[in-house]
């Protein structure tokens, strides 16, 4: 078998057609809430039962957007996850709030046993991350920021059509965020958006990167917020309708796309179920991820290899697309988070974390290997995930120390 490489997203013939007919109607930017951006936030609203969506230019934007519209200011605390993609927490950076970093558990979400001993009188909101598409324990941490009268801002890049509980993530935070980058199950190449109930939050969500006509045409007259609809916060923030065109048609095909990648990740599990060394991503039976990634972790003290040297080898043996994640990593081992007051002086002595601050999180970095799992429901794609993992076992049999 020739070696797979794992290609996304899938562009059909559908999708390349929608692209060519927004090109010949002329909208190649879109100025208000019509047209391509208003059917694509609705049917994303109405999917994750929300009252409102606005497009981004990109999750990191959705995700800024998300703070500056909680309101967010100096020397708020917010309880952040310690183990995620950097730009989940660094736009706390652009408001003076100080993010308040929680370890994770063995999955690599954020520790929900560790959260409550995190809050302080300061503390005005949580954020958190579904890593890899595992969903968090989502009903647990709404329960805490019900308790302590908390904003909830759930970052769900990973997790497009994951469900806890048979709760859509995304449908239960304050506010909602996520990525249409070019690797995530619902793309447009670049592009983020933001869910919420709150009409304050929605409002000063339009103002902070959308000013002009969609302001005035949204924000109510009566509003406070409406006497600012010319200029907002400034920013202009918004998406690129060529962009929406694609995510609107992936976004067609997410229900189909999941049941595949659930199939494909079972499947991959059934065939390494018994393979020493080595533990699977766990699967709640009441939980439904999204499979952006399949994340195995390495018992790397019962291996004559690093997990690093270990992801090196699977690649040589035909898994090309093995990946030992570098940048999604514990927050604390950033120079950011070390040092920030270089970048941003008002931060000296205020945010200063460092190696060894979060071990759970720390470990689960250190020790796993990410690989992507497809859609693809043909024999030909089952046959490589049984290549994968007699790859993966043969690896792991070389190099035991056992």
């Amino acid at each position: 078998m020739k070696k797979y490489k794992y290609v996304w997203p899938h562009i059909d013939k559908k999708t390349k057609e929608a692209v060519i007919k927004q090109l010949s109607s002329g909208e190649i930017s879109i100025y208000d809430r019509s047209g391509i951006f208003k059917s694509f936030e609705n049917i994303f609203a109405k999917t994750y039962g929300k009252k409102y969506a606005l497009l981004t230019s990109s999750g990191t934007a959705a995700l800024h957007t998300a703070m500056v519209a909680c309101n967010f200011q100096p020397n708020d605390e917010i309880i952040c996850p310690a183990y995620t993609f950097f730009a989940t927490v660094t736009p706390i950076f652009q408001t003076g709030a100080i993010p308040i970093l929680c370890d994770a558990n063995e999955d690599g979400n954020i520790d929900i046993n560790k959260i409550e001993k995190l809050i302080t009188k300061k503390t005005k909101a949580i954020i958190i991350t579904h890593m890899w598409g595992q969903p968090c324990q989502i009903d647990k941490i709404k329960k805490i920021c019900q308790h302590y009268k908390l904003k909830l801002i759930e970052d769900c890049s990973h997790a497009h059509g994951a469900r806890y509980k048979n709760k859509l993530v995304g449908s239960v935070g304050d506010v909602s965020v996520f990525s249409l980058q070019g690797q995530k199950i619902i793309t447009g190449g670049e592009g983020g958006i933001l869910l919420t109930d709150d009409q304050e939050i929605y409002y000063r969500s339009l103002l902070f990167g959308h000013y002009n006509k969609r302001c005035k045409q949204e924000i109510d007259k009566k509003s406070p917020y409406h006497e600012y609809s010319t200029t907002g916060f400034g920013l202009k923030l918004r998406a690129h309708p060529l962009a929406m065109v694609i995510a609107n048609e992936q976004f067609k095909n997410l229900s189909k796309w999941n049941k595949a990648k659930s199939k494909n990740a079972s499947y991959l599990s059934s065939l390494l179920q018994d393979c020493k060394h080595i533990k699977l991503p766990h699967t709640d039976p009441n939980n439904k991820p999204s499979w952006y990634t399949y994340v195995i972790k390495i018992d790397s003290n019962k291996l004559k290899v690093t997990t690093e040297e270990f992801c090196n080898i699977l690649i040589k043996r035909g898994i090309v697309d093995a990946d030992k994640p570098g940048s999604t990593c514990p927050l604390n081992l950033l120079k950011l988070f070390q040092k920030p007051e270089f970048l941003f002086p008002q931060y000296k002595n205020l945010v200063k974390y460092k190696k060894g601050d979060f071990p759970i999180a720390e470990n689960f970095f250190n020790n796993i290997i990410k690989l992507p799992i497809d859609v693809d429901q043909g024999k030909y794609y089952k046959n490589v995930l049984k290549k994968y993992s007699e790859i993966i076992k043969k690896t792991i049999k070389d190099f035991s120390s056992e």
